[in-house]
């Protein structure tokens, strides 16, 4: 098959069956394009999730974007970013042109509920799967911790509370690094 193709079915695939956004779209990517396809490894779609958290934008789009820029350049990233985004665009139509009519019947209204619960659960395994591979020492879990009550006790804006938690990861693994290089050299001295 040919691979634009192939990267724009696959993401068509993925986009037309993530209900939740984008945190909910991490366990069929990571299966999809890190399991079947081999595409990118667990790490890499970690980094790009990251990434497209700090970019603006939908997370799952820029996802999408950046897992189809590194399989095929710009073209990559244009097919992919399509292929996420048709089954959306399609399915919202669909939507709009008919839940009006039928937004008040109960059954539809009871859907919705049932669906919002699915879809919490699913950002939650999320969660649960970014935090098991982010969490990996005493500093992230500070940094985590110090996010967390920014977000849930402050007004502050979310992006400049990414951009300081990035900065923080960097000066203190820096300076950690550092400390490392030097006890390596004190200890090559003796």
């Amino acid at each position: 098959m040919n691979e634009y193709l192939d990267l724009f079915l696959t993401f068509a695939r993925i986009g037309g069956f993530t209900f939740g956004g984008g945190y909910a779209m991490l366990p069929i990517l990571e299966r999809e394009v890190v399991d079947n396809k081999k595409w990118i490894t667990q790490d890499q779609l970690y980094d790009y999730y990251a990434i497209g958290q700090c970019t603006p934008g939908v997370i799952a789009v820029n996802t999408a974007t950046f897992i189809g820029y590194k399989r095929k350049g710009i073209p990559g990233a244009i097919v992919a970013t399509l292929g996420v985004v048709f089954p959306s665009l399609v399915i919202i139509m669909l939507i709009t042109a008919v839940l009006q009519n039928f937004a008040s019947y109960p059954a539809v209204q009871h859907a919705l509920a049932g669906i919002r619960v699915c879809v919490c659960i699913l950002v939650l395994n999320a969660i649960v799967k970014l935090a098991k591979k982010a969490l990996v020492d005493k500093i992230t879990v500070v940094i985590f911790a110090a996010v967390l009550a920014c977000s849930l006790f402050t007004d502050v804006q979310t992006f400049l509370i990414v951009i300081a938690a990035g900065v923080a990861g960097i000066i203190i693994k820096t300076i950690l690094s550092k400390k490392d290089l030097e006890k390596a050299a004190g200890g090559e001295e003796k």
